[in-house]
This record gives structure tokens, sequence and C-alpha cells, in this order.
């Protein structure tokens, strides 16, 4: 008589200082692009979870939205985002960034992991820019002051370094328990959210910096095509989305001379959602202005801030 392999899992949040690498981190461990990733701080806005499934050992991945100062309800959203997601999870990351000293941002989610009482692993991001490794010593030895951590793991999301000596970590860190997400599950997040961001990381990249931040994406139609109108044997999905900025300024911009900027933006976002969904992708975009959106608590409910 065989016995079934034991099932384990963990439920972990990634969290730490805006740009310090949080998404960046998930799409390596994951393997897929499920966050989307600019060198623009607070790009992430909402829990997006990322799904790793090794042999019988399933990781959850919470990657959260930098901790910052909330000015606004949108900001006062993502901070709840960050210390709900501390709340709930089995374990925690602390992503940081080299340099001798702790971050406002690092003090306090060491602090929330003490209060509860909270298994945490810490790791120093970003080692492949700097040019002598022992200058991380300094951060490493205040992170050990900082908490009781189970590991401390210099790492670069960027080039992989350090990450499979993380990932053992992580999946030495899961305990007995079911699956929640089917085995070949990347990300909780509905195809439409992940569209969505795809254009949102176009707009980080190519817009000036004070509009980025006031803008959401909301796919409002996804629509996959009869078989019968396939291109080269790859089906078709037509995908509607509209953009909400702020100002009518804004939207001139976002639109720019001729749409050349629209253009560019959906052209490169149409690219990888079609790398993403498998097929071929008809993508317009629309731009309309929804002043303060970022202040009104019902307007963020109605773009998907929930």
């Amino acid at each position: 008589m065989t016995t079934q392999p034991e099932t384990r899992t963990a439920f972990i949040a990634l969290v730490g200082k805006p740009n310090a690498g949080k998404s960046s981190l998930l799409n390596r461990l994951v393997g897929e692009k499920v966050a989307i990733v600019t060198q623009k701080p607070q790009t992430t806005r909402t829990r997006i979870t990322g799904v790793l499934t090794k042999g019988e050992t399933q990781l959850v991945f919470i990657d959260t939205p930098g901790l910052l100062k909330a000015k606004d309800a949108l900001g006062r959203y993502m901070v709840k985002q960050v210390n709900d997601s501390v709340a709930d999870v089995d374990l925690a990351v602390l992503v940081a960034e080299p340099g001798a000293e702790l971050s406002k941002a690092d003090v306090e989610l060491t602090e929330n992991f003490r209060r509860l009482r909270l298994p945490a692993i810490a790791v120093v991001n970003k080692v492949d820019t700097v040019e002598k490794k022992e200058t991380i010593l300094p951060k490493l030895a205040a992170l050990g002051a900082a908490y009781d951590f189970r590991h401390i793991i210099p790492i670069s999301a960027l080039t992989g370094e350090g990450v499979d000596d993380l990932l053992s970590a992580l999946l030495d860190s899961a305990e007995p328990g079911v699956h929640f997400f089917p085995d070949d599950a990347l990300t909780d997040q509905p195809e439409r959210v992940i569209c969505a961001e795809l254009i949102r990381e176009k707009l980080l990249l190519h817009m000036r910096e004070e509009i980025p931040h006031g803008v959401a994406v909301v796919v409002e139609e996804m629509k996959d095509r009869p078989a019968g109108q396939c291109r080269d044997g790859v089906p078709i999905t037509d995908i509607s989305a509209m953009i909400y900025c702020e100002r009518d300024g804004h939207k001139g911009m976002i639109i720019g001379k001729g749409g050349q900027m629209l253009r560019l933006i959906a052209t490169e976002a149409r690219q990888d959602m079609e790398g993403f969904l498998g097929v071929k992708v008809n993508l317009q975009c629309r731009v309309k202005t929804r002043e303060a959106w970022k202040n009104s608590e019902f307007q963020l409910r109605n773009l998907g801030f929930r």
C-alpha cells in the first residue's frame, strides 16, 4: 500500500519600502511576469498574489505596495494593504536595499513583525549594483540587530544571484497543509487585472513623473473571437481599456500629438498581453478625465480598489 506524499504550504508577504524590488523578486520567484515593474516608486497599488508549486510544496506570495506615508484615500488604501498582508501570512520577507542604514519603512516593518511575533526572512536586494560586496556587511549587521530574522540573504532579483538560497529557505518554511491553488497556477489575479496593470506599467515607463501616479486603468471588455476568426491559427482576443486621469491636461499628454503616445503605450502593452495570454490581442485604449479620483473612496471602489 502506497501513501500519498504530504502536501505543504506557506503564505508569504513580500514587504519593504517603495522601489526596493518586491515585484521584481515576485516575478523572479514565480518565473513569470505577474506584477508590473518600473524604476518609479509606488508602482504596486494592490496585494498581488503569485503562486509557486514545487513538488508537494506550494508557496503563495503576496506582493504589497511599498510602505509610504498616506497623503490621500489611495495612499490610505495602499498602507492598509501592507498592514493586512503582514497580519494574514505565515512568513514575511523584508526586501531591503544596500546601504548602511535601515530605512524608516524597514524599521516600521520590523516593529510590526515583533508585535505580531511573525517569522521573517530579510533579503538585501540589488547586490548587482554594489562594486564591493563587503560594503553590504553593515546592512546585514543592522538587519540582524533589528530583528531575529530566520535568515538574512543578499540577492539580486534582476540577475537571480542568491535567489536559489532564498527559495530553499522559503520551501523549508512551509508547513503541512492543503494547496489552495491548482499546481499550475501562477497568480490569483484575473486576466483583466493583469492586462490593466500592463497598460499602467507602460504609462509609468513613458510619462512624466506627475502623471502616472494619477492614473488608473480598467479593462472594460475582454472577449475571445470565434474559432473561425483565428489569425495564422492563433486565437484572437479583443480588449477594450479605459485610462482614467485626474486632469484634462494630463489626458492630452497621455494621448500625445496625433495620438502618438497612446499608440506607443498600447502597442507595448499589447505585446506583453500576447506573451502572457498566448493569443493575438486587438487592444483599444481610450482616455477619460476623472478629477480627484485618488481622494474619493467611492471612485476608488468603482475603479476596483476594494
